[in-house]
């Protein structure tokens, strides 16, 4: 990670290119070079915290590397000498979506598409599994994301980022491919052409070993390929030609894995770095060439302008490739929704898309915020800039000069297709951790993988009266760590609109859901809103049923409700939703903690061989690694708990893999030894029987 002694101007950064921006700047959510000093502190007290994985090519820089860095060749990998391999394997496969009818009049669906390009931490400094922190990035508007590349590469730290198991199993769970980074920095930063050449040298039979490597990284990981940045300066034509075959291998090692490749417009076809804010006859080659396509799709640098676009769009055309594999890269990480940027250059209002477009850096939702940021400023924040000013995607605003929400544009996209489907509103990230209501940790977390999926329109609500506000809170919930929260006064019903979906209804199907009403709140009727049929048109309301399922009082802690569907005849539910009714205008505060549609329940198979396999103890406290079998059967995660001494059980955290690295845990008084479990978690929600293990003290 670069360290700068001056400030930057944004300017500067920008005409840098996107992975100079990234030398200079470096990622920085979450606090920046303070928790990185802080984190490098905890990583020497605790040898076993395993991080996403990076690499330098082959040769590794002179010197020494920093605090809290290991220098490490990709050529040198392979998964069997892998210490974190089982910490750093994504498990959930990516999910199929669909396109349901737009929210609104401006949305088009099969057209312009998003590229987000995020970093979650500086390079070296991504957890494996999370961390005990809620101030993390946690995106959650998957349904207008495209792909999402994992941000990073420095040259004292490393070129090759790996994206981290949680970040890619919250994207696939939504439909969403991840890709992990190739950046290969300017001189003026620490770039050196050696490690050029280093990713595309060949071997004796004329092969790219690390293509290969690169497949095999992909693939023992589980996310879905590669972004790669060549803005290292100083090149050649012949080592344009050997990148643009490098690219070709790439492509055709990873085609029967499903992976893909986005190209960043850098190195041209004389092998200097020109950035061409276009697809061109200088950069075309690495996108497609006579024998095909090299890419799947290309970054297109910052310096675009209308008539580069709309040229870029028609040699795609050309080419017989969609316009709309062409990301045009939109600069949001120092102003978010106060970027500049020709919207009409890229998604003109009245006709067709132009291209796609890519935000570098959208984590600008989080790190704007000032010292102290709560996870529900973040995601007021990331709703607005997702959703629009009016947080209402079905009546969106900017469609002229100023911020245009993806929501203005873009048709969302949705996973809920089949039974079971459950949400608890989980965001990946909160203050404390619920189990039924409860509290079983105090402590601050974060981990993408358990993520739910999350209403996609931010926020549909339909009424005659006043609009009551509706949010991702994170003061209570039922399970995990935020709960929906309805408030306002509630003059006449309102409709929330929650998910479009494609799930089957019959005899058995029922609705169930955990919701209350918060002590200052005034008593709310509830109803299920369901429809089984599309509405009639873009903007249009479902056609919703209302199913009554009660009326809960102020104070009166956590219900569950199940609204059986036997009566709608059978058929598809094409949306889900809620319909509130307050009592005399009074202000309600209304939480929604789990949404479920089910036929039979049931209970998943118990995880067996809980084993600490590695244990490590310094500054007075004790970190393990764990590993167990997966549980028989479907599971979403697995949770660990330690069991206190007086019978009760802390949660300890959760993943979708099958090893967990437990940090910083002291004796407690009397204890002769640390008991642990795990449970594997299915679907809707329910808990297997442990499996459980004693460590000594």
């Amino acid at each position: 990670m670069h360290q700068q002694p001056f400030p930057l101007s944004r300017r500067r950064v920008v005409l840098a290119g996107a992975g100079a921006a990234a030398a200079l700047l470096g990622p920085s959510p979450g606090g920046g070079t303070a928790r990185a000093a802080g984190r490098s502190g905890a990583r020497a007290a605790d040898s076993l915290q395993p991080y996403a994985s990076y690499w330098f090519p082959d040769s590794l820089p002179s010197g020494t590397p920093g605090a809290g860095i290991t220098w490490r060749s990709l050529a040198a990998w392979t998964p069997e000498g892998d210490r974190d391999l089982a910490f750093n394997t994504a498990t959930v496969p990516l999910a199929e979506r669909f396109t349901p009818v737009a929210a609104n009049t401006t949305a088009r669906s099969g057209q312009a598409r998003i590229s987000a390009l995020a970093a979650f931490d500086h390079t070296a400094g991504n957890p494996s599994q999370g961390s005990a922190t809620a101030d993390y990035y946690a995106p959650t508007h998957w349904a207008y994301i495209d792909e999402l590349i994992f941000w990073g590469g420095s040259s004292g730290e490393g070129l090759v980022l790996a994206p981290n198991a949680p970040v890619v199993d919250a994207a696939h769970r939504n439909g969403v491919p991840v890709l992990g980074t190739v950046f290969l920095p300017p001189v003026a930063f620490g770039g050196n052409l050696r490690w050029t050449r280093d990713l595309v040298r060949k071997d004796a039979a004329g092969r790219f070993p690390l293509a290969a490597k690169l497949v095999e990284v992909a693939t023992a990981y589980g996310f879905d390929g590669w972004f790669i940045n060549a803005e290292t300066d100083g090149g050649d034509a012949a080592l344009a030609a050997d990148m643009q075959a490098f690219l070709r291998a790439l492509r055709a090692a990873g085609a029967g894995h499903g992976l893909r490749i986005t190209w960043y417009d850098a190195m041209n076809t004389t092998g200097q770095v020109g950035w061409q804010g276009a697809l061109n006859a200088r950069n075309q080659p690495f996108f497609q060439d006579g024998s095909g396509p090299v890419a799947d799709s290309m970054f297109v640098d910052f310096r675009w302008s209308a008539q580069r676009l709309a040229d870029s769009g028609k040699l795609a055309d050309q080419l017989g490739r969609s316009r709309y594999e062409l990301w045009a890269g939109v600069d949001v990480e120092s102003r978010g929704w106060d970027s500049a940027a020709d919207w009409d250059a890229i998604i003109p209002t009245g006709r067709d898309h132009v291209v796609s477009y890519g935000f570098y850096r959208p984590e600008w939702t989080l790190t704007h915020l000032q010292a102290g940021r709560t996870p529900g400023q973040f995601h007021a924040a990331d709703d607005r800039f997702w959703s629009g000013e009016g947080l209402d995607p079905t009546r969106p605003a900017g469609t002229g000069g100023g911020w245009r929400a993806p929501a203005v544009a873009v048709a969302d996209r949705s996973t809920v297709t089949t039974l079971p489907f459950a949400t608890t509103f989980n965001t990946g990230h909160g203050l404390r951790w619920y189990e039924d209501g409860a509290a079983t940790s105090d402590a601050p977390w974060n981990h993408l993988g358990l993520q739910d999926r999350l209403p996609p329109r931010r926020w549909s609500v339909r009424t005659t009266g006043r609009r009551p506000a509706v949010s991702l809170d994170f003061a209570d919930a039922w399970r995990g760590g935020s709960s929906l929260l309805v408030g306002g006064a509630l003059d006449a019903p309102a409709t929330v609109e929650l998910f479009p979906t494609r799930l089957p209804v019959g005899a058995g199907t029922v609705v169930e859901f955990a919701h209350r009403a918060d002590a200052a709140s005034g008593p709310v009727t509830v109803e299920v809103a369901v429809a089984l049929h599309e509405p009639s048109a873009p903007g249009e309301p479902a056609p919703y049923t209302y199913l009554p399922a009660g009326t809960v009082e102020p104070g009166g802690g956590w219900r569950t409700a199940t609204v059986r569907l036997g009566s709608l005849g059978g058929g598809t539910l094409h949306a889900l939703g809620v319909r509130l009714t307050g009592r005399g205008g009074a202000p309600v505060a209304w939480r929604l903690g789990s949404l479920a549609v089910r036929e039979a329940a049931g209970r998943p198979a118990a995880p067996g061989g809980l084993t600490v396999t590695d244990a490590a103890t310094a500054d007075g406290t004790t970190s393990v690694r764990l590993a167990w079998r997966r549980a028989a059967g479907p599971v979403r995660h697995y949770e660990l708990h330690r069991v206190l001494p007086d019978g009760g059980r802390r949660f300890l955290g959760g993943t979708c893999g099958a090893a967990f690295h437990v940090p910083g845990l002291s004796r407690e008084p009397g204890e002769p030894a640390l008991v642990l479990e795990v449970r594997a978690v299915d679907e809707l929600f329910a808990v297997s029987e442990p499996s459980s293990v004693r460590h000594p003290w």
